[in-house]
C-alpha cells in the first residue's frame, strides 16, 4: 500500500465527506401524504451510502454516473471509449463487457443494460450511491451496490429554469425546464436538453478530432395524489446521441491513428409509472416500465492505420420491467418489506466484422501458407465479411423479502430473495468468400493456380441457460448518544449476485476460427463453451460506525469491509489468432478495504468535506490455461480514491452571495493487466469554481484539471498491440443559470 493517499488521511477524517442530513430529503411532504423511497431498506443505516443532493451536484457538475466518480469512496467510474462504455467499480467489483456489477435507478425504474448508463441528466434532485451488494432487494447485477438518482418534480419547484454552458473545445451544453402545478394535488414538468463538443484527442491519420460529440434529450414527469391515500407518478424519457469517441493511442507509438471510422450512436426511450396507496400500516406499491435502446457501434476494431478489420455492432432492445412492493410498520417497533418482480428483456443484434487486405494478408494468408508452403493460397477478393446475428432473449422472477425489528437500541434486520431468471441465445453465423490455391514444387518456386476453393459458412443454432439463486443478507446497528452526538455502529453480512450470459462479440472469432481450420490450421470453438458463462457470487462483510453532532456541523462514517467472490466473471483473450473478447468464470477474489468519509461546517459560511476508499482486491485462484495469477491484484479497480472539497460562501447585499469551490480526485494504483506489469499511479485532478448567485440567476466560472495532470483512463490488448486512452486535459469554461 502506497503511503501517499494517507497523508490525507487525517484530514479526511475530520473534512472528508458526505451531505449532511439537514441537506438532504429523503421524502416530499404532499400536505398529508409522505413519499418516501420505494425500496428503501428498513435497516438504512446498515449500508455505506453517500447522498449528493442538487445544490452539491450543481456545484461540482454532476450531470451523469460518470460525473459522481471519487465522490464516494471506493467508487470508480473510467471515462474512455464512448458513452457505451460503462464500467463501474466499486469495491474491487466491476465488469468491462455484458452484465454491470452495480444497479442504476432513475426515479424508481431500474436501467436494464449499461450500455444506456451514461447520459446526462441536469434537473437531479439527489443522487445515492449505495455501497456493497443490495441484491436482495433489487437481485440481478447489484452485487457492487446501486445509484439511485431522483428527479426534481413539480412538487419541489415551480417555475422555469434555464442553463447554458459553454468551455474548452467548443464544449456546450443548454437546457430548460418548466414545472408547474395544475392544481394542489397535481404536477406537471417538461425539460429538454443539448449539447456538444469539437473533442479533445486528434487522430493524426485524418487530422482531425475524434471524440466530438452531439446529443439532445428531454424529460416529461406528471405528479398526482388525488387523496390522501394514493400517488401516481409518471416519468417518460428519451434521449439521441451521436459522437466519435476512441481515442486510443498505440502504446509504441504514443499515437492515436487508425484510418477507418469509429462512431457510436444511440437513442433511447424510457418510460416509467409508480402507483402507491397508503393502507394505514401498510403501503402497496407497484412500479412498471418500458425502456428501449436503438444503437449502432462502429469500430476500426485494429486501432491502426492499416487495413485489417472493422465492426459495425448495430441492435435493438427492448426491456419491459414490473415490481409490486408492500411494506408495513407496526407501531415503529417491526417494519418489513414483501415484493414481487419480474422482467422480460429481447436483443435483436447483428455485428459483421469485414476484413480487410492487411487482415486477409497477415492474419490468414501467413498463418495458413507457413503451414503449408507447397500449396500456398492467395484471397480471391481483399475484403469479405463475417456475419453474425443474434436474437438475445432473457426473462425473470423473483420474490423478496426484509425484515427489520428495534430492540431498545438495536435494530436488527434479516433479508431474503429467491431469483429465477432464464437466458436464451439465438444465432446465425454466416460468410461466403472465396481463396485461391497455387502450387509449387518447391519454396522457391513461383506458385502456379491449381484450383479455386469456395469458404461457405451458414451455421445457426440456439442456447439457453437458467440460473437460481438464493440471496440472504442479515445486519445489526445499535444506537447511542453521546455527549457531543449520536454515535450508530452496524455490521452486516449479504451474499451478492451478477447474473450469466452470452458472450455475442465472440461469434466473429469463432467464424474466423472455423474457416482457419477449413484451411488446415487454427482450431474450432465449442460454441456453448466459448460463448456461455456462468453468474457471479461473493459473499460480503462489512462493519461500520456513523456519528453526527448535536448541532449537524459533523458528519463521519467508517466502513470496513471483506468481499468473497466465487465464478468471477473476468474478460479474457480466448487461446488462438484472434481479436475478440470474451467474458469467462476464470477466477475467484478477495477484496478487503475502509472507506472514510465525512462533513465538517468549519464555520458559518466555510464547509469542508471529503471521502477516502482504500481497496486490496486480489485474486485468489486465476489460472488462465498459461499462469497462475494467485496473489495479483485484480486489474482495472483502483487502490485507492480521494476526494476532498472546500466550499466558501459569501453574503452579499439583497440576498446574493458568492459560492468559491475547491475540490481534488485522485484513484491509483490501477493495475492493467493480470500480470500487474502495467500500472497508472496514483493521480490527482484539481478543479475549482467561484460563482456570483442572484435569487433569480447565477453565473460560474470554473475549471477541471487544472493542473494539466497526464494520466490513463484504459488500457488493453488487440493482436498483440498495446492500446490506452490519456484522461482528459485541462478543461475550464463559464456557467449561467436563470430561475423564473
Amino acid at each position: 500500500m502506497k503511503l501517499y493517499p494517507l497523508i490525507f488521511l487525517c484530514l479526511i477524517m475530520v473534512s472528508a465527506a458526505t451531505v449532511s442530513a439537514e441537506e438532504v430529503a429523503d421524502t416530499v411532504e404532499l400536505e398529508a401524504i409522505t413519499v418516501t423511497a420505494i425500496k428503501a431498506d428498513p435497516v438504512a443505516g446498515s449500508a455505506a451510502v453517500t447522498t449528493i443532493n442538487a445544490s452539491e451536484a450543481a456545484r461540482l457538475h454532476v450531470e451523469s454516473v460518470k460525473g459522481a466518480a471519487d465522490i464516494a469512496p471506493n467508487f470508480f467510474v473510467p471515462d474512455y471509449g464512448s458513452r457505451i462504455t460503462s464500467s463501474i467499480y466499486v469495491r474491487g467489483i466491476g465488469a468491462r463487457i455484458d452484465q454491470p456489477a452495480v444497479g442504476l435507478l432513475v426515479d424508481n425504474v431500474p436501467f436494464m443494460n449499461k450500455d444506456a448508463y451514461d447520459f446526462d441528466l441536469p434537473d437531479i434532485k439527489s443522487l445515492k450511491i449505495i455501497r456493497g451488494p443490495q441484491s436482495t432487494l433489487y437481485g440481478r447485477n447489484t452485487m457492487a451496490g446501486v445509484i439511485d438518482i431522483t428527479t426534481l418534480s413539480p412538487f419541489d419547484y415551480q417555475g422555469l429554469r434555464v442553463s447554458a454552458q459553454y468551455g474548452r473545445a467548443n464544449t456546450w451544453k443548454a437546457g430548460a425546464g418548466y414545472y408547474v402545478l395544475l392544481n394542489d394535488r397535481a404536477g406537471i414538468s417538461a425539460s429538454v436538453r443539448a449539447g456538444g463538443s469539437d473533442g479533445f484527442f486528434t487522430n493524426s491519420y485524418t487530422g482531425k478530432k475524434c471524440d466530438y460529440e452531439t446529443s439532445v434529450g428531454g424529460r416529461l414527469k406528471f405528479h398526482w395524489s388525488p387523496s390522501h391515500t394514493f400517488t401516481l407518478l409518471n416519468t417518460f424519457a428519451a434521449s439521441y446521441l451521436r459522437q466519435g469517441g476512441y481515442p486510443y493511442e498505440y502504446v509504441e507509438t504514443g499515437d492515436i491513428a487508425y484510418n477507418d471510422t469509429c462512431s457510436y450512436r444511440r437513442l433511447c426511450i424510457n418510460d416509467g409509472l409508480t402507483l402507491r396507496l397508503h393502507l394505514g400500516e401498510v403501503t402497496l406499491s407497484s412500479v412498471t416500465s418500458w425502456q428501449y435502446i436503438d444503437d449502432s457501434m462502429r469500430l476500426d476494431q485494429d486501432f491502426l492505420p492499416q487495413d485489417y478489420f472493422t465492426l459495425i455492432q448495430s441492435k435493438r432492445e427492448h426491456a419491459f420491467t414490473q415490481d409490486f412492493i408492500a411494506r408495513g410498520d407496526v407501531q415503529g417497533k417491526y417494519q418489513w418489506l414483501t415484493g414481487l418482480f419480474g422482467f422480460y428483456k429481447n436483443l435483436d443484434m447483428n455485428a459483421p466484422v469485414t476484413f480487410q487486405d492487411t487482415g486477409i494478408s497477415e492474419l490468414i494468408e501467413f498463418y495458413r501458407n507457413n503451414a503449408n508452403p507447397y500449396y500456398p493460397i492467395r484471397w480471391s477478393e481483399r475484403k469479405f465479411t463475417l456475419n453474425s446475428d443474434f436474437v438475445n432473449a432473457s426473462y425473470g422472477v423473483a420474490v423478496y423479502h426484509n425484515s427489520s425489528l428495534k430492540l431498545g437500541r438495536w435494530t436488527l434486520g434479516a433479508a431474503l430473495r429467491l431469483d429465477y431468471e432464464r437466458a436464451s441465445l439465438s444465432y446465425h453465423s454466416h460468410t461466403a468468400t472465396q481463396y485461391e490455391m497455387l502450387y509449387r514444387e518447391t519454396v522457391d518456386a513461383v506458385p502456379q493456380h491449381y484450383r479455386d476453393v469456395p469458404v461457405l459458412i451458414d451455421e445457426q443454432g440456439g442456447l439457453h441457460r437458467s440460473f437460481l439463486q438464493l440471496l440472504p443478507k442479515i445486519s445489526a446497528t445499535y444506537d447511542f448518544l453521546i455527549p457531543v452526538g449520536w454515535i450508530s455502529p452496524y455490521l452486516s453480512m449479504a451474499k451478492g449476485y451478477k447474473s450469466g450470459g452470452y458472450n455475442t462479440q465472440m461469434f466473429s472469432d469463432v467464424l474466423q476460427q472455423q474457416l482457419m481450420w477449413q484451411m488446415g490450421i487454427g482450431m474450432r470453438y465449442d460454441v456453448d463453451d466459448i460463448v456461455s458463462y456462468r453468474p457471479e457470487k461473493s459473499w460480503n462483510f462489512e462493519a461500520g460506525v456513523k456519528f453526527m453532532s448535536n448541532d449537524g456541523r459533523i458528519s463521519a462514517e467508517v466502513t470496513a469491509f471483506l468481499i468473497q467472490v466465487f465464478d468471477q466473471q473476468l474478460t479474457m483473450f480466448p487461446d488462438g489468432n484472434t481479436t475478440g473478447r470474451i467474458m469467462t468464470n476464470a477466477g475467484r477474489t478477495r477484496s478487503r478495504g475502509v472507506e472514510v468519509s465525512a462533513r465538517w461546517m468549519l464555520i458559518e459560511n466555510l464547509c469542508l468535506s471529503g471521502a477516502y476508499g482504500f481497496t486490496h482486491a486480489t485474486f485468489r485462484d486465476f489460472f488462465d490455461g498459461k499462469q497462475q495469477y494467485r496473489g495479483n491484484r485484480v486489474p482495472y479497480a483502483p487502490a485507492n480514491t480521494l476526494f476532498i472539497s472546500a466550499d466558501y460562501s459569501l453574503p452579499l447585499a439583497n440576498n446574493n452571495r458568492l459560492i468559491f469551490n475547491v475540490n481534488m480526485r485522485g484513484n491509483g494504483e490501477i493495475y492493467w493487466n493480470e500480470a500487474n506489469t502495467r500500472v497508472q499511479p496514483f493521480y490527482a485532478l484539481l478543479g475549482a469554481s467561484a460563482a456570483f448567485q442572484h435569487p433569480k440567476f447565477s453565473i460560474e466560472l470554473w475549471g477541471a484539471n487544472l493542473t494539466s495532470t497526464r494520466y490513463h483512463t484504459f488500457y488493453f490488448v488487440s493482436m498483440s498491440h498495446e492500446f490506452m486512452q490519456r484522461g482528459r486535459p485541462l478543461e475550464c469554461g463559464v456557467t449561467v443559470n436563470l430561475n423564473i
